[in-house]
């Protein structure tokens, strides 16, 4: 425990006998301090008597418990290249990588979040088990089997884990797993501040968990289905909580402005700002259609002096294929009440290389570009782009990507364009997004391929060299179009919708 860290739960006494528990970020400590959903899992689990639970990062250099005395071994899984700094965790203390070279004196090995609840396939040699879904529950649940039959062997322990909702046990899953969805009666809040964090004392509250829009591509709108909402009245308290310890708070959510109650908590914050208090308030995003005065008035007066809107793409018939149902008059009418109301700029997000872009497509963002210019001299306007990558369990899961050499033409044509026009503009790796989308859509042949790139450095080199040796046509996951009866990897899987549902929106979009 650091003495820089506030708690802000009660925290137990440990005793010897305890049953150890590490719960790792794949990062270093400053990251897993803003990192809400590991320090909420860690909490859940914190609170549990007979459980000594420590936060072990990257960075780690000193642990509290010996690591001959844990037992349970959990890690965050958040992104595709999170697999190589979790191999690199598992060396440095020393337990075996595949989970079959781990004998009963090693700790059972498993992994949680949207990685793994996606498709865990190109991992499963490497966990004892996985959490499929929202993991407040099933972790609670998880520790408790593990810490109340510990003098049990780990085969008759992961027999047990196999039955929990929620859980996949690849040496003995047989059957569907059931991705969990947590009924959010509870605000989920930062449950330790820190000055060390990333974010320096930033007090993170989620307001909303999941996306009612269901873009095509959007793997956070489809995982965490349904949309939810934390309560108003436990919101306010909840806010009331991270003021009385701090003054930095930030609202989190793929779809906070959507909210019923979204303008009366911008308004109470603003309130208590109009009445003196010094309040720095953040959100994650905003929706174009959901700007209002007082939402920006409130930001404005928090501090922010920018923020990001996702339109995805340029035109109006290419937003409607992706179901990102929004028309350039509401584009230019949120930019208006944001200038008015006092933010200094806009970053505009969007994607290239979605399923049936044409030239059109990429020269309307061109366009939008200079009209928005035209229209706010000097209000800062930039944007930043990355590439379609076919995410499982959307609408888009069997659209193939545009091949490499094509996107990156189009990705130096947007910048070259837009750069003559004052514009600034981002555009992530389009090599990389081509190896996130072969991981996305990967399966069980991909295992010795993942360890062979750790091996090799973790480089883009390290990965078509591995994918040569392994004898991979890694083509094969990132530009193929799948046939609608084609067995997915992460089948397996059982998500509302479902794949019937995802099949009609897909036939339906891209015919558009």
């Amino acid at each position: 425990m650091n003495n820089l860290e506030q708690f802000l739960y009660s925290t137990k006494n440990t005793h010897e006998d305890d049953y150890v528990i590490w719960m790792a970020f794949p990062g270093i400590y400053s990251f897993s301090l803003s990192s809400l959903g590991y320090l909420w899992m860690f909490k859940t689990l914190d609170e549990i008597e007979g459980i000594s639970i420590e936060r072990i990062c990257s960075d780690t250099v000193k642990t509290r418990n010996r690591k001959e005395n844990v037992k349970l071994f959990g890690f965050s899984f958040s992104f595709d290249l999170d697999f190589l700094t979790i191999f690199s965790m598992l060396e440095k203390y020393e337990i075996p990588l595949k989970a079959e070279d781990r004998g009963d004196e090693y700790p059972l090995i498993f992994a949680g979040g949207p990685v793994v609840t996606a498709n865990p396939m190109p991992y499963n040699s490497f966990f004892d088990f996985f959490i499929i879904g929202d993991g407040e529950d099933v972790n609670i649940q998880v520790a408790k089997i593990c810490k109340d039959n510990k003098e049990k062997s780990k085969d008759e322990i992961l027999r047990l884990l196999n039955n929990v909702e929620g859980v996949y046990v690849p040496k003995f899953c047989s059957t569907p797993v059931k991705k969990l969805t947590k009924r959010l009666s509870e605000c989920i809040y930062t449950p330790i501040l820190s000055e060390k964090a990333f974010f320096k004392n930033t007090f993170i509250l989620e307001l909303a968990r999941g996306c009612s829009n269901r873009c095509g591509f959007c793997l956070a709108s489809y995982l965490n289905l349904p949309l939810r909402f934390m309560p108003y009245e436990e919101t306010l308290k909840v806010i009331d909580l991270g003021l009385s310890k701090t003054n930095k708070i930030a609202l989190l959510g793929a779809q906070i402005s959507a909210h019923p109650h979204f303008s009366d908590i911008c308004n109470y914050i603003y309130n208590k700002i109009q009445a003196g208090e010094k309040i720095e308030m953040s959100v994650s995003s905003l929706r174009v259609d959901a700007i209002t005065p007082d939402v920006v008035k409130t930001l404005v007066a928090a501090g922010q002096k920018n923020s990001t809107l996702a339109i995805e793409a340029g035109s109006d018939r290419l937003r409607k294929v992706i179901n990102k149902n929004l028309d350039e008059e509401q584009i230019f009418r949120a930019v208006n009440i944001a200038r008015e109301n006092g933010l200094k700029g806009l970053k505009f997000y969007g994607m290239i290389g979605l399923p049936t872009e044409t030239e059109d497509d990429i020269q309307a963002l061109i366009v939008l570009g200079k009209k928005l210019k035209d229209l706010h001299k000097g209000f800062d306007i930039s944007f930043g782009f990355s590439s379609f990558v076919p995410k499982p369990h959307t609408p888009f899961q069997w659209c193939g990507r545009e091949n490499t050499k094509s996107l990156e033409e189009k990705a130096a044509f947007l910048k070259k364009e837009l750069h003559k026009l004052g514009i600034t503009t981002n555009v992530s790796s389009v090599k990389w997004d081509y190896w996130q989308a072969v991981l996305s859509r990967g399966d069980e042949n991909l295992n010795n391929f993942v360890l062979d790139v750790y091996k090799k450095g973790g480089k883009l080199g390290a990965f078509k060299s591995a994918a040569k040796e392994n004898n991979i046509n890694t083509d094969e996951y990132a530009y193929q179009h799948y046939s609608f009866d084609k067995k997915l990897p992460w089948d397996f899987i059982e998500m509302k919708p479902g794949k019937e549902f995802l099949i009609k929106e897909n036939q339906r979009l891209l015919a558009l």
